[in-house]
């Protein structure tokens, strides 16, 4: 099974090394991993997608927790998250079949982003569903080049107060 785990850290040099040689070590294998700057100056929000059982994700969690860098480390795949991929993909789109290219693109609200003479490159953001079956999609007039930022994802806020972890994040910002 995927589990979604979302990292707080503060951003300093190494620290993504530490991270992967931790989860590596172990054997446990990543999906994805994505990495960018967080809303508090000095720190980094980590999102990695692992696959295994509710066992290897725990120890994930603690052996993480115990890095001396992460404020905080979560289980997002316990509560409900939001969670979305980005992907560039360039297609093949010679002029005569372009309209059936950009049709098919526009089913998926995938954005153009650059346009050649016989290709086209297309941005796609959502969930990992959608972003496979827009791959899916474009296969048949051929792909020539695909890059993907993975997941990135954090906690629903929703009305619910009943949310793990809410009251403690509550009081952070407090």
């Amino acid at each position: 099974m995927k589990y979604v785990i979302g990292v707080l850290s503060e951003d300093k040099p190494g620290v993504l090394s530490r991270i992967a040689t931790l989860i590596a070590r172990r054997g446990y294998n990543v999906e994805s991993l994505s990495v960018g700057r967080s809303h508090l100056d000095g720190f980094s929000r980590f999102t990695l997608v692992v696959d295994g059982d509710e066992r290897v994700v725990d120890q994930i969690v603690k052996q993480l927790d115990k890095l001396i860098e992460t404020v905080e480390v979560r289980n997002l795949s316990q509560a409900p998250y939001v969670e979305r991929w980005i992907m560039l993909i360039k297609v093949s789109a010679p002029l005569e079949i372009r309209p059936h290219v950009l049709q098919t693109a526009e089913a998926f609200r995938g954005k153009v982003v650059d346009v050649g003479g016989d290709a086209l490159v297309f941005e796609v953001t959502g969930d990992k569903g959608k972003v496979e079956a827009f791959l899916a999609a474009m296969r048949p007039f051929g792909i020539l080049e695909v890059a993907s930022s993975g997941a990135v994802a954090m906690q629903r806020v929703g009305f619910e107060r009943n949310i793990p972890g809410r009251e403690e994040f509550e009081l952070k910002l407090a």
